[in-house]
């Protein structure tokens, strides 16, 4: 499964016995996000099971069987037409083998799913004592469980969304392509006093030069600068300083350690649209 999802965003665990699947479920289920379970024999006990350690998880059953034309991951069973369309819960998500190119937008689905899952949400094949009062705390232990999951996972994913969010408040207007031509040398010329302050603090360590290179990067990021025009604004500083370093007369080849600076600002660039651009669906 891992090779299917990005080593950078998801934290994948495999098990192959039941024994250890129980164990982690038990040690870390408030933790997990996604569940990908086989839809086999095996899944009634699973299934079972979790329901008695009110285990509720966003849950993707795959079938290692089935042709992916037969059920497309968004064509997943309808529970009300069919009662015994879900072994798990409803939010369940159904796929294939073949799917499993698409697997990270399948435990986005999964996830979405189960955050809209009612409380009240129907579970079957789970066994309890005869007594209903043991039956009602069962019931009182899942709902509780799947709250708790549904807010976690709520925050999660506010989190992640949050630099989407910083993405989407761009306004095109103050983009650099689009001001009028004093505003663009306006804005060149705070580009240029904030990459010289980063330059000169580089090698200094004060603490206070990551802040400086992610004010810059914000300053590009809003202002949808080009990153050519940043490698332009390092080679007019480097040109300034080689002039300095001239009339003093000291070597220039000091100015080369200065393409870490340039280096490491665009990595911050880079990094800020990494997790800011939407991925394509």
């Amino acid at each position: 499964m891992a090779e299917h999802l990005a080593a950078d965003r998801y934290d994948v665990t495999s098990v192959q016995t039941a024994n250890t699947f129980f164990t982690l479920i038990e040690q870390d289920k408030q933790q997990l996000d996604c569940l990908i379970l086989p839809d086999d024999a095996t899944l009634p006990q699973l299934a079972n099971w979790m329901h008695g350690q009110a285990a509720l998880l966003p849950a993707i059953l795959l079938r290692l069987d089935m042709p992916a034309t037969e059920m497309a991951p968004t064509q997943r069973p309808d529970p009300t037409n069919n009662p015994a369309a879900f072994a798990y819960h409803t939010a369940e998500v159904h796929a294939s083998l073949a799917d499993l190119d698409h697997l990270a937008q399948l435990v986005d689905q999964a996830i979405s799913q189960f955050i809209h899952l009612s409380p009240s949400c129907r579970i079957i094949g789970t066994t309890v004592n005869d007594s209903s009062v043991d039956a009602d705390i069962q019931d009182l232990t899942l709902q509780n469980f799947l709250l708790l999951q549904q807010r976690r996972l709520t925050e999660k994913l506010k989190e992640r969304l949050g630099y989407l969010g910083v993405y989407y408040r761009r306004d095109p207007q103050n983009f650099f392509r689009n001001l009028p031509p004093q505003q663009k040398q306006e804005l060149l010329h705070q580009l240029k006093v904030a990459y010289r302050e980063i330059i000169l603090q580089y090698f200094q360590d004060d603490g206070s030069l990551n802040q400086r290179i992610d004010e810059l990067v914000n300053l590009a990021f809003f202002s949808d600068i080009a990153v050519s025009q940043i490698v332009e604004t390092h080679m007019e500083l480097m040109d300034d300083f080689a002039k300095q370093l001239k009339l003093e007369g000291r070597s220039e080849e000091i100015l080369l350690d200065y393409r870490l600076t340039l280096i490491d600002t665009l990595a911050h660039l880079c990094e800020m649209y990494r997790r800011s651009v939407p991925r394509e669906s």
